[in-house]
């Protein structure tokens, strides 16, 4: 059987939910099946050996995928590898850079590519195309040589479509796919004891809120804490774990210590993924409130995923792609972000209803097995690129 090639800017050692997803794939594809092409990054060789099947790193860092020369670099590679391997199809991680050198390799060998749209990619397409027409002119190109674009969730197909419209591009709808994340059933499960997280990052008895996230103004940290505030007389023993880094950190601790709750909340800025698992078990609801604001979107939640994954209730906020993660009234309940007291309705439901919070948790749990899971997103993406493995008619 023919190999597919994956072309990605995200991948491990890197962080994200992109890079996370990448490698998911070069983890899950059968042996033999996929062959990762990407950049060079320190630690990678550690990665890339445990991994089933092949990585090709360039010579260039990743970071300079970006730059001129380094898509000239990878475009000259991938035409290597497509001469060498004769893939069937090729994905792009996604769109820019990678569509770049997946369209010089369609006009050279004529293998076809899909492109992976995460939802603030297509945002920034938008925006950039709006105020350049050089980069609408090079966008409508890249997306008209793509065979088919998959979405991760049906809110960024509909972006995905009302951008494809704006540009022109001749994909026909049916080309635009939604195939929504999971995670890894095996490695975030219930029943994990917490007794050596609660020590090593100093979390005391109590219920626990717990959100893993980049610690950036749009996902909505500042209104989980606030409804922290709202709730902290009524419940004494509510406490909030936040597992991330970024540039908000020092406005968000600020902002605890002006609302009264400091004393309540842990910012765990350096968390390695072994300890994810047992602090999902720790938490008494998982809570992800990111809003679209400006350029920034939550397109899925993977974090979502994982929560459900260790039986975990959830709220999140009616944004974006989180309305695929969570299933409103099934596996958590959804909010409006904007409006706070809904987030403090939600969270008192779930406090004052344990019964409710177990059945919520169950259900995620079940459908984690049954469907949110990245075997399921691998299988979707194999037979995607299969269907499509043969379409050399369309040209760019």
């Amino acid at each position: 059987m023919r190999p597919q090639l994956l072309l990605t800017y995200d991948f491990p050692p890197m962080g994200g939910g992109i890079a996370r997803w990448m490698g998911e794939l070069a983890r899950r594809y059968p042996q033999g099946s996929l062959v990762v092409s990407t950049g060079q990054v320190p630690g990678s060789d550690e990665v890339d050996e445990r991994l089933p099947n092949r990585v090709d790193r360039l010579s260039v860092p990743a970071r300079r995928l970006k730059t001129l020369q380094g898509v000239l670099a990878w475009s000259r590679q991938a035409s290597v590898l497509t001469r060498t391997l004769d893939p069937e199809f090729i994905w792009c991680g996604t769109l820019k850079p990678a569509a770049y050198a997946a369209k010089w390799v369609r006009e050279r060998v004529g293998t076809p590519f899909g492109v992976i749209a995460h939802g603030n990619d297509f945002l920034i397409l938008r925006h950039q195309t709006h105020r350049s027409a050089l980069k609408r002119r090079v966008a409508k190109g890249l997306l008209d040589a793509a065979s088919v674009v998959v979405a991760n969730s049906t809110w960024t197909r509909e972006l995905c479509l009302s951008v494809l419209g704006e540009l022109g591009v001749s994909l026909p709808e049916d080309r635009v796919r939604v195939v929504p994340l999971g995670t890894d059933p095996d490695f975030f499960h219930p029943g994990i004891d917490t007794s050596g997280v609660r020590s090593k990052y100093d979390l005391e008895p109590g219920r626990w809120l717990l959100t893993v996230t980049r610690l950036v103004p749009y996902k909505g940290v500042d209104t989980v804490l606030r409804a922290l505030a709202t709730l902290g007389a009524e419940y004494g023993d509510l406490r909030y774990a936040v597992v991330g880094s970024g540039d908000a950190l020092a406005e968000l601790k600020a902002l605890a210590k002006k609302l009264g709750v400091a004393q309540r909340v842990r910012f765990l800025t350096e968390v390695p993924d072994a300890d994810l698992p047992a602090l999902y078990n720790l938490a008494t609801a998982y809570v992800g409130l990111s809003r679209q604001s400006g350029l920034d979107v939550e397109g899925f939640g993977i974090s979502f995923a994982e929560a459900s994954a260790c039986a975990r209730p959830l709220v999140g906020a009616r944004s974006g792609g989180i309305p695929d993660a969570v299933a409103d009234g099934e596996t958590g309940l959804l909010v409006n972000a904007e409006e706070p007291d809904e987030v403090v309705q939600a969270l008192r439901r779930l406090l004052n209803d344990s019964r409710l919070a177990t059945a919520l948790g169950r259900e995620g749990r079940a459908r984690v097995e049954r469907f949110q899971n990245w075997d399921r997103v691998t299988r979707d993406l194999r037979a995607i690129a299969h269907e499509f493995a043969g379409d050399v008619a369309r040209s760019g």
